[in-house]
């Protein structure tokens, strides 16, 4: 280089060493997308619960709603095919039973295709009372999508 310069030595060039190595710079932004993703997963279920504790709550409302004369909640809570097959007064007919109801249990099966639940409803108390299977779907949501005896 050559030129005036503002003090008398020459310019001493910027890097003279050899360069550094950032693998552990790398591996730790990789490991902690890792662990972020991980913990976005465990935190989901833990907030949303689990498939089967979501459609036991989901039928809780649905049942305790129908019960109750509250069409337009349980209505809300439908399936697309079960919305398509009934009309909102069609309702109570097709799910509501005497007694009170009270989630039993669940489990898991598949509809068309895909992941599902079958609730149990126990309909009022002693060995006499009625048990149906609710039929649950994740379709935008927990959905309500059938039911039979059980």
């Amino acid at each position: 280089m050559t030129g005036p310069f503002l003090y008398d030595d020459d310019p001493a060039p910027l890097h003279t060493g050899e360069p550094r190595q950032r693998k552990g710079l790398l591996l730790a932004l990789f490991g902690s997308t890792v662990l972020i993703a991980v913990l976005m997963v465990g935190g989901i279920l833990f907030f949303k619960g689990s498939g089967e504790e979501q459609s036991r709550e989901v039928v809780t409302v649905f049942t305790a709603a129908l019960s109750q004369g509250d069409v337009e909640t349980a209505y809300e809570l439908l399936c697309d095919d079960e919305r398509a097959r009934l009309l909102p007064d069609e309702l109570a007919d097709a799910y509501l039973e005497d007694g009170t109801p009270t989630v039993v249990g669940a489990q898991e099966t598949e509809y068309e295709d895909g992941p599902a639940q079958l609730v149990a409803v126990r309909w009022g108390e002693g060995a006499g009372a009625a048990t149906t299977q609710v039929l649950v779907v994740p379709e935008g949501g927990t959905k309500v999508c059938g039911t039979s005896a059980g």
